[in-house]
C-alpha cells in the first residue's frame, strides 16, 4: 500500500508540475473490477490515495470502478473533492462485470447530506459497455441529465484510449444544452479542436502516459504537450 499511495503522490505532482488544472483519482490498478458496491478496504485505500492527491493543492474527483457512487461520495465528503465520476447513474448498461443497474435515486438523496457541494459527472453510454436494445444516446443523456439530475455528462469511446463517435457525442450535446459535455476518452494534442468541436473540456489518461499505455506512468513530455495543446485552444 505504501507503494501505490508514493504512486499517486509521484504521478500527481508530474500532472500539476505540468499545467494540468484538475486531477482525477481512480482504482485502475484493481481489476477485475466489483460491478458495484466495492469492499471496505478499497474505500479505505481510496480515500487515503485521494487525500495524498489532494495535498497537490488542485481541484479532483473521484471515480471508484466499476460503478460505486455511494463510496465515492463518502470519499469525497472527507477528502474534499471537488466530483465524482459515475459510470452508470441512470438506466442499465450490459458490461464486462455482467448487468449495471444505475442508482440516481440513491446518489442524489446522499449527496445533501454528505457532500452538497460535489458535483457528479455521469458517463452516457459509458465505454467498456452495450446499451439495452433501443436505447437511443440523445434520451438517455436527457435521463441522466434530467431525471438522474448529473452536473455533467461525460462521453466516451468504445474503450479505455478510444476516441468518442463525434455524431453520438454531438447528439448527446444537443440533448442536453446548458450541461457541461466531457470527453471521457481518446484525447490527444491533435484532435482536442474536434473534441471541442463538441464538448466543454476533456477527460485524458492514456495518452500523456508512457508509450500511450494506460497502464504505464505519466509521461512528462507527453503531459506538456497536452498542457501546451489545451492552452493553445483556449482551454485553460
Amino acid at each position: 500500500m505504501g507503494e501505490v499511495i508514493e504512486t499517486a503522490a509521484t504521478d500527481a505532482a508530474i500532472l500539476v508540475e505540468a499545467g494540468f488544472p484538475a486531477l482525477m483519482v481512480e482504482n485502475w490498478g484493481d481489476a477485475p473490477f466489483h460491478a458495484g458496491s466495492v469492499p471496505p478496504e478499497t474505500v479505505a485505500a481510496m480515500t487515503l490515495a485521494a487525500q495524498t492527491v489532494g495535498g497537490q493543492g488542485v481541484p479532483f474527483g473521484v471515480n471508484v470502478l466499476r460503478n460505486d457512487p455511494l463510496s465515492a461520495l463518502g470519499i469525497a465528503a472527507v477528502t474534499g473533492a471537488a466530483l465524482i465520476r459515475v459510470n452508470v447513474l441512470t438506466g442499465v448498461m450490459y458490461t464486462d462485470q455482467g448487468v449495471i443497474t444505475g442508482q440516481a435515486a440513491e446518489v442524489m438523496r446522499s449527496r445533501p447530506a454528505l457532500c452538497p457541494d460535489v458535483e457528479v459527472w455521469a458517463d452516457v453510454m459509458v465505454k467498456h459497455a452495450t446499451p439495452p436494445p433501443g436505447l437511443d444516446a440523445g434520451q438517455s443523456a436527457e435521463d441522466t441529465v434530467h431525471r438522474g439530475l448529473a452536473d455533467a455528462v461525460i462521453v466516451s469511446g468504445s474503450g479505455t484510449g478510444a476516441e468518442p463517435d463525434l455524431a453520438e457525442a454531438k447528439m448527446i450535446a444537443d440533448a442536453v444544452p446548458g450541461t457541461r459535455v466531457v470527453v471521457g476518452s481518446g484525447a490527444t494534442p491533435d484532435n482536442l479542436a474536434t473534441m471541442l468541436s463538441v464538448a466543454d473540456s476533456v477527460i485524458v489518461g492514456s495518452h500523456i502516459k508512457l508509450d500511450g499505455n494506460a497502464d504505464n506512468r505519466p509521461d512528462r513530455s507527453r503531459c506538456s504537450a497536452f498542457v501546451e495543446a489545451a492552452a493553445a485552444k483556449g482551454m485553460l
